[in-house]
This record gives C-alpha cells, sequence and structure tokens, in this order.
C-alpha cells in the first residue's frame, strides 16, 4: 500500500534534535527528514530533508541514484569533487542551488566551514 506524505503546516522545527547520520554517510554528515513517502524500492514517492555537514566533515565516494535531487545550499560552504581524503574540489558559497536528474554521479563533498543544505529526490512517476 503506497505511503503518503503527511500534510504539515507550519510545524516548528527544533533545529537541535532528530538529526541522524544517513545510510553510507560518514560521521559529521546528519540529515533530518522533514517528510517523506520515498520508496527506493519501487521507485516512487519523495522525500525533503535537511542535511548538515559540520566543519571539516567530508564523504569519499561520488553518489548515484536513481531519482531526482534538488539541493539549496543555504548556509556555508561545499566544495564538490574532493578526493578520498578530502582535498582538491570546487568550492561553493551559499546561496547555491542543483537540481541532478536520475543517474547523475555527484560528489563526493567536503564542507570546510559547515553547511546547510535543503534537499528534496523524488521519482518521476511520468516517465514510467
Amino acid at each position: 500500500m503506497p505511503m503518503n506524505k503527511p500534510h504539515l503546516e507550519f510545524v516548528r522545527l527544533a533545529m537541535d534534535e532528530g538529526w541522524e547520520i544517513p545510510p553510507g554517510y560518514p560521521a559529521g554528515i546528519r540529515q533530518k527528514v522533514l517528510a517523506s513517502d520515498l520508496d527506493e524500492r519501487n521507485k516512487t514517492g519523495s522525500r525533503t530533508r535537511l542535511l548538515r555537514f559540520d566543519p571539516g566533515a567530508y564523504s569519499t565516494e561520488p553518489f548515484l541514484h536513481d531519482h531526482w535531487e534538488e539541493v539549496f545550499l543555504f548556509e556555508g560552504d561545499l566544495i564538490v569533487g574532493n578526493d578520498a581524503e578530502g582535498r582538491g574540489g570546487e568550492s561553493f558559497a551559499a546561496p547555491t542551488y542543483a537540481c541532478r536528474p536520475p543517474g547523475t554521479p555527484h560528489g563526493p563533498f567536503k564542507s570546510e566551514r559547515g553547511c546547510l543544505l535543503y534537499e528534496i529526490h523524488y521519482y518521476d512517476e511520468a516517465a514510467k
């Protein structure tokens, strides 16, 4: 039975709690899921989340997924394309936006000063 994202009407967010390390991410990178009915197995739904990097945190491998991803760098800095030791890459400062179609390799990522990202992930139901 398909889930539906909840109807939320201006819910106050507790920014100091409810954060977790997403599967496959290193310590220092945490997500706070705002609303989700994303089903990666059945390729349906969407997810809205905040993603936070602690200063100096970085991932080591590129990401690849089969859903759309829109990312808004809300505050801080984000380096895209660093190596496995966190060196190199192209630096971006807030406000910055990215929109990635399914199957687009991206990352790894690092933040020197820390950052906060707003992300929306979704499957294109019309493409089925």
